[in-house]
């Protein structure tokens, strides 16, 4: 069944762990796991330093810069029960680096929800405009 815009937003808000697809120039789809938090219609992806990387300057920053056209999918999988299927994909702009306001809302939403983030250890967060949303859900409710 297709999720209500207000039910795929509900399950977007709630979850924090989804995959963003960006697109490479030469690869085409590039999609990386991301943990995420939503405000105010933004979604907000730490570029951190909590976990190793070579670099702050991410391929997924690099690809946005490029082409600002994102998306986030996130998923519900019970092998069990089938009936409890569901998906939602928020369809994303990238827009430069949003204003400090927007990127404190988006860092204190990332802090309340992850205890790693409580430090705010962030180099970076990737501001994305959520432009669309849909979803389907095995059941309703």
């Amino acid at each position: 069944m297709r999720l209500s815009d207000d039910e795929a937003r509900a399950r977007l808000a709630a979850s924090g762990h989804g995959v963003l697809s960006t697109v490479h120039p030469d690869r085409g789809v590039d999609a990386v796991p991301v943990v995420y938090a939503l405000d105010d219609g933004w979604i907000g992806v730490p570029v951190d330093t909590v976990k190793p990387k070579s670099s702050t300057r991410l391929q997924r920053v690099r690809n946005l810069e490029t082409d600002p056209r994102a998306a986030l999918l996130i998923e519900h999988w019970d092998p069990e029960d089938w009936s409890r299927l569901w998906w939602v994909r928020a369809e994303l702009r990238f827009e430069g680096a949003p204003g400090s306001d927007r990127t404190t809302g988006l860092a204190a939403r990332l802090a309340d929800r992850f205890p790693q983030y409580r430090d705010q250890p962030f180099a970076r967060i990737i501001g994305l405009r959520v432009v669309g949303l849909c979803g389907w859900a095995a059941a309703t409710g």
